[in-house]
C-alpha cells in the first residue's frame, strides 16, 4: 500500500504541459500574415503614404531602403532630362532657351574691388608695384624652397616635387634658423622669391611665400596635398622644359594681386616644346594648384595627363614688405567669422 501511495505522490508532483490557445492562434495569424507577404499581396506588403526609411530600425535595412530610393529618383530624374531632350529636338529652333541652373558661383555677391584687366588705374598700378621689373623682363626668377625645422619625409618629397614644377628653383633645409636671418642672405645671393613650407603631424599644412626684397608676403593654409606616387594614371616625371602658367578667376582687387604673386613664380618665356602646364584655379577662395601635360592625338582632338604633385591653398593674410610676424602691416587678414557669415561672397 505504501508503494501505491508512492506512485500516486509521483504522479502528482509532475506538472502536465498545457497548450497556450493564445500563443497557437498568433502564430497561426503570424503563418497567415507571412503567406500574404509571400503572395505578393500589395495590400498587405505596402507601406503607409506617410513612411519614411528613417523609422527603420534596422541599420542595414534602413541603407537598403534609402539606396533603392536614391536609384528611383535618378532614374525619374533622367527619364524628365530625356523627355525635355526629345522635346527640344521635335521644336527645332522654336524650343526655349536651356535653363542656367543656380550655383553659389553665378550667384555671388557683388564686390565692389571687381577689378577690370583694361582699366587705366589697374595698368597704372601694374606698372609701379613690387612685380613690374619681372614682368618688364628686368629680372628673372630664382626661387628658394625650405621647411620647417625637422621635416619629415612627406614634406621633404613635396619640397623636391616642386622645385621639378618651378624652373630655377633650389631646395634648403634650415636647422633652427630664423626666417630674419635668411631673408637678408636670399636677397644677397640674388633670389627673388622666399617658399617656406610648414608642416603638422607630419603632413603639410602651411605655405609662406615671400616675394624678394620688398614683399608682399602671403600666408596659405595647405590642404589636399598628393605627391607623385599617391597619384594614379599620372604620366612620367616633368622635364626641364619652362612650364606655361593658366590664372583663372582672380577678378578681385586681392585676387589680381595674389595671380601676380603666382604667375612671378615662372619665367615668361614658357618652352611650348615641353608641352606642359602649371594651372592655378582659383573657385570660391580655394586656389587648386594641378600640373599637366598635353599630348595632341590629332588635329582636333587634345588629351592631358597629370604629372603632380597636386594641392590646395588657402589665403590666410597677406602683408606688406618682407616676412615679419611682429611689427608686420598687414594688407588683408582672413577673419572668419565676420568673412565667411555669407556663402556667396567671396574675396578673391
Amino acid at each position: 500500500m505504501a508503494r501505491e501511495g508512492n506512485h500516486g505522490d509521483s504522479d502528482k508532483g509532475k506538472k502536465k504541459k498545457i497548450k497556450n490557445p493564445k500563443k497557437s492562434v498568433v502564430k497561426e495569424e503570424n503563418g497567415e500574415k507571412a503567406e500574404k507577404m509571400e503572395s505578393g499581396d500589395p495590400a498587405e506588403a505596402a507601406f503607409p503614404p506617410t513612411f519614411s526609411s528613417s523609422e527603420i530600425k534596422n541599420k542595414q535595412r534602413r541603407h537598403l531602403m534609402f539606396m533603392k530610393f536614391k536609384q528611383e529618383k535618378r532614374k525619374q530624374k533622367l527619364q524628365l532630362k530625356k523627355k525635355k531632350k526629345k522635346e527640344r529636338e521635335a521644336l527645332g529652333d522654336k524650343a526655349p532657351p536651356k535653363e542656367v541652373p543656380k550655383t553659389i558661383e553665378n550667384q555671388r555677391v557683388y564686390d565692389e574691388t571687381t577689378v577690370d584687366p583694361e582699366d587705366e588705374e589697374v595698368a597704372f598700378d601694374e606698372g609701379t608695384d613690387e612685380f613690374s621689373a619681372y614682368f618688364n623682363g628686368l629680372t628673372n626668377p630664382k626661387v628658394l624652397i625650405t621647411t620647417s625645422d625637422r621635416p619629415r619625409g612627406r614634406t621633404v618629397k613635396f619640397c623636391e616635387q616642386l622645385a621639378t614644377v618651378i624652373p630655377n628653383a633650389h631646395v634648403y633645409y634650415r636647422r633652427g634658423l630664423a626666417l630674419k636671418r635668411v631673408i637678408p642672405q636670399c636677397v644677397s645671393r640674388g633670389f627673388t622669391y622666399l617658399m617656406v613650407i610648414n608642416e603638422d603631424r607630419k603632413m603639410p599644412n602651411g605655405l609662406v611665400l615671400c616675394h624678394l626684397p620688398d614683399g608682399p608676403t602671403a600666408h596659405f593654409k595647405v590642404s589636399s596635398v598628393r605627391i607623385r606616387k599617391e597619384m594614379k594614371r599620372r604620366g612620367k616625371d616633368p622635364t626641364e622644359h619652362t612650364p606655361e602658367v593658366i590664372l583663372n578667376n582672380f577678378s578681385t582687387r586681392l585676387g589680381h594681386s595674389i595671380g601676380r604673386l603666382f604667375a612671378a613664380l615662372f619665367p615668361q618665356d614658357p618652352q611650348f616644346v615641353g608641352r606642359q602646364v602649371a594651372t592655378f584655379h582659383n573657385q570660391r577662395d580655394f586656389v587648386f594648384f594641378r600640373f599637366h601635360r598635353y599630348i595632341f592625338k590629332n588635329e582636333k582632338k587634345v588629351g592631358i595627363q597629370e604629372l603632380g604633385p597636386r594641392f590646395t591653398l588657402k589665403l590666410r593674410s597677406l602683408q606688406k614688405g618682407t616676412f615679419d610676424s611682429k611689427f608686420g602691416e598687414y594688407e588683408w587678414v582672413l577673419k572668419r567669422h565676420e568673412m565667411d557669415e555669407c556663402r556667396r561672397k567671396f574675396h578673391l
